[in-house]
């Protein structure tokens, strides 16, 4: 369910991100790389993949250029310069451990770059499914003093706990009570090792089961945070019923 909230233009953080030099590096490719001109920052400087559609690491800054690799969401890069090439700009971009190339700039978000703050938030609500809690994760972690922190906060909060439905009637499904009731170990262990919770775990979110109702919900923990952190904001009210409904959650009996 998508939420709609105002964005607004956002006070961009940078920070330094320290490689080794080039010259130390080799890459996985075979081919030669090309020599180019390019616009080179003077500090290379962290940029994080948002859109895996277009995150093909390329031999050289061109749309037709053979490719190395394709980078998954969240992937850090460190950004070494720019060129522009058929019509896109592309980032040439150290990829650890080893490789470096070329990617179409909408891909990434830099830390240096004017307006990829409004940019990914323009993503995330335009976003289906988990690629939507992903991209909200990537722009609390890399956007820690926006003043749309506490509106993303309620959104990630409330997108994750209307995956709880489906997550709880899969493992339900693929948990046998026989094979539960013959290892010993308790039915809420089961629920919260299950391994459709895995991808939430990587992004360092949890989730408390109710073993008589046998569903999952969200910890809260986004919630919680506004109420903590911004008490003064719109979303504050929100977060606190939020809470609220997780408390009767948890209480609740079969």
């Amino acid at each position: 369910m998508k939420r709609s909230f105002t964005l607004i233009f956002l006070v961009f953080l940078a920070f330094v991100f320290t490689i080794q030099a080039q010259k130390k590096r080799t890459t996985t490719v075979q081919t030669k790389q090309p020599t180019v001109a390019v616009s080179t920052p003077p500090t290379p400087n962290v940029g994080i993949v948002i859109d895996e559609r277009l995150a093909v690491l390329r031999i050289q800054p061109s749309i037709y250029s053979d490719s190395i690799q394709r980078m998954r969401t969240g992937k850090i890069v460190a950004i070494s310069g720019s060129k522009e090439a058929d019509g896109v700009t592309f980032y040439r971009v150290i990829v650890p451990p080893r490789n470096y190339g070329w990617v179409q700039a909408e891909a990434i978000i830099g830390k240096n770059r004017k307006g990829d703050d409004e940019r990914l938030a323009k993503l995330i609500q335009a976003s289906e499914g988990f690629e939507q809690i992903e991209r909200a994760v990537i722009y609390l972690q890399n956007f820690p003093t926006s003043p749309l922190r506490p509106a993303i906060l309620l959104l990630l909060g409330d997108l994750i706990e209307e995956s709880t439905g489906k997550l709880s009637r899969d493992a339900a499904r693929q948990l046998v009570n026989r094979e539960m009731s013959a290892s010993g170990a308790p039915l809420f262990s089961f629920y919260l090792n299950h391994s459709s919770l895995d991808r939430y775990r990587k992004l360092g979110i949890n989730f408390w089961f109710n073993s008589s109702t046998k569903l999952y919900h969200y910890n809260g923990v986004f919630w919680d945070e506004i109420v903590k952190k911004y008490p003064k904001s719109n979303e504050t009210e929100e977060a606190k019923k939020r809470l609220d409904s997780l408390k009767l959650k948890m209480e609740a009996k079969k």
